[in-house]
């Protein structure tokens, strides 16, 4: 098991800080855009298919 002394020893994680909370940081962006993102597109898959559907309609008639 790890002790760190101080909160200092305990963000730098043994000289690896930077790469292990950069690493966490980019996870928590992609954790908070990826929903955003998901609801963006399917609100436009969806107003995509409504058009499509009523174009079909139409030359159907």
């Amino acid at each position: 098991m790890i002790y760190w002394n101080s909160l200092s020893d305990f963000l730098a994680m043994g000289g690896y800080g930077l790469y292990v909370w950069g690493s966490f940081g980019v996870n928590v962006l992609i954790m908070a855009v990826e929903p955003i993102v998901v609801a963006r597109n399917q609100k436009a898959t969806k107003a995509r298919l409504k058009r499509q559907i009523r174009a079909e309609s139409r030359s159907g008639d």
